[in-house]
């Protein structure tokens, strides 16, 4: 893992143009973590994160049927709408600004299909649970985005957001251009930011300066017991859009 120089402990950064590419006639992918072929001990997650794909996806292609097992999958839409096909029989269409929280459990199969007219872009997450063996299950929920912070997940499924077998609140933060976004973690042991678009300027809790994030950028920021190490976030003149995690 890299560590930020000059910064405090516990900040770990993943530069958006060192992550893993997959390059498809219909896919583009960027994986922040090892996936698939690409493998490097360094980077097989981040606490029970596992994987933070940023998919692109052509018009009428997609992932045909595939198996998944004792993981909880999260796919947030960013731009288009993707089909969904599993063998709990769901079928649906998920739109820019919706959350899909599927838990694999004792196994599921799926598949994923571009099926309008543009490229459609994801953000598909893998969280390990609690614990394994759970039953399968099925969640899709539109979120309206505003500017600052929306809560997406939540283990207890509170204050509007989905629920999830893990000890995680995951929140999408937006700002305007200027804008400052308060980055809570207390109560945390270990938080990862994930910029989906635009940049902005992190501001460090000890005071020492400020560190840029720009899209795809990764952050792992471990916790200490009194203060996390990181403060805020000011939007740059392209605003940001931003998934922020919190594990207890």
């Amino acid at each position: 893992m890299i560590t930020i120089p000059s910064s405090p402990p516990g900040l770990v950064f993943r530069a958006a143009a060192r992550r893993f590419h997959t390059q498809l006639d219909w896919l583009d992918s960027w994986h922040s973590f090892s996936f698939a072929s690409h493998v490097d001990r360094a980077w097989m997650g981040y606490g029970p994160l596992r994987v933070i794909n940023d998919d692109t996806i052509a018009p009428g292609q997609g992932f045909g049927m595939h198996p998944h097992r004792d993981m909880e999958i999260i796919t947030v839409m960013v731009e288009g709408q993707l089909h969904h096909h599993d063998s709990m029989g769901h079928h649906a269409v998920l739109h820019a600004g919706e959350v899909q929280c599927m838990s694999a459990g004792t196994g599921i199969v799926h598949s994923e299909r571009n099926g309008g007219e543009e490229p459609c872009r994801l953000l598909q997450i893998w969280i390990e649970p609690n614990r394994v063996g759970l039953a399968p299950s099925y969640g899709q929920k539109p979120f309206p985005l505003d500017h600052g912070w929306t809560l997406l997940l939540d283990p207890e499924g509170t204050d509007g957001a989905m629920a999830i077998h893990r000890s995680v609140r995951l929140w999408r933060g937006r700002a305007r251009p200027g804008e400052l976004l308060t980055v809570a973690l207390e109560g945390a042991q270990l938080g990862w930011i994930q910029m989906v678009s635009g940049s902005g300027q992190l501001n460090l809790a000890d005071g020492s300066g400020s560190m840029s994030l720009e899209r795809g950028d990764g952050l792992g920021v471990a916790c200490p017991p009194t203060a996390a190490p990181i403060e805020s976030l000011r939007a740059s003149a392209d605003g940001v859009d931003l998934l922020l995690f919190a594990f207890s």
